[in-house]
């Protein structure tokens, strides 16, 4: 697919999403997603079902084995399967079985819009799976100082997440952080600080520079179907009896 505006896509958003997607490539980026992928495809190994769903600016779809499709929706850049804007995703609802937003409602210029939408598409049983920028990290402070297109990520807490999440019907079953280096785009430094990463994933300390929820859609319980109330039948009224003589009935 080629990488140019669709018809009536909103240039703002494009023009965002063509950043985050630039930024996501960089050497910063890269460190980023790299850290993201195992933690990712050990969550999708759990899941099983028809289709998974991917929204990402520039993101490779990580790995899961016991999905049988995945389908990558978004801006029109290379990659991408079904070019969308964030608020109008061309698929029905309960459409997918796993959903996964990678660093979407970082870069986003509605998230409530896109988390609507993405909750839209999960099947009741299903999970949500959200990406972001952990703002109380190294990497949120960063962003607060970035001149690039890490200073227009929203950066979102987790505890925000998670409630906008109960809201839509979800119950978050798992929190983890990863990616504890600060943002140096120096290698030489990375390589030094890379031990600070089994350490930080040992403990799940919250200070990582991502966060990543599991949400589960939950089921709506079934409801007794209530009676119709039967018509009156009016009230029961004895009925007159014959009065007997003993006398007439003695042979």
């Amino acid at each position: 697919m080629i990488e140019q505006a669709f018809a009536q896509a909103d240039p703002d958003w494009l023009d965002l999403q063509g950043q985050a997607r630039q930024w996501l490539g960089g050497p910063l980026g890269e460190l980023l997603l790299a850290q993201q992928r195992p933690l990712l495809e050990a969550e999708l190994a759990r899941f099983f079902g028809g289709y998974l769903v991917h929204y990402g600016p520039g993101v490779d779809v990580p790995v899961a084995a016991q999905i049988q499709r995945t389908v990558r929706v978004g801006a029109p850049f290379s990659g991408v399967e079904i070019a969308c804007e964030e608020q109008a995703w061309p698929l029905g609802e309960h459409a997918a079985d796993v959903v996964v937003l990678q660093h979407g409602l970082d870069f986003s210029l509605s998230p409530h819009g896109l988390l609507r939408e993405a909750a839209r598409s999960v099947r009741p049983g299903g999970h949500l799976l959200i990406v972001g920028i952990n703002p109380w990290s190294t990497w949120g402070l960063r962003h607060l100082l970035a001149r690039d297109a890490l200073r227009q990520a929203r950066c979102i807490a987790p505890a925000r997440v998670s409630d906008w999440l109960h809201l839509l019907g979800f119950a978050l079953e798992k929190r983890r952080f990863g990616c504890y280096r600060p943002p140096l785009a120096a290698n030489r430094w990375q390589s030094r600080l890379a031990g600070l990463e089994p350490l930080g994933n040992a403990w799940q300390m919250p200070g990582g520079g991502f966060y990543l929820l599991v949400a589960r859609k939950l089921v709506v319980g079934l409801r007794p179907l209530r009676q119709a109330p039967r018509a009156s039948m009016g009230k029961l009224l004895p009925m007159p009896v014959a009065k007997v003589s003993r006398r007439d009935a003695e042979p």
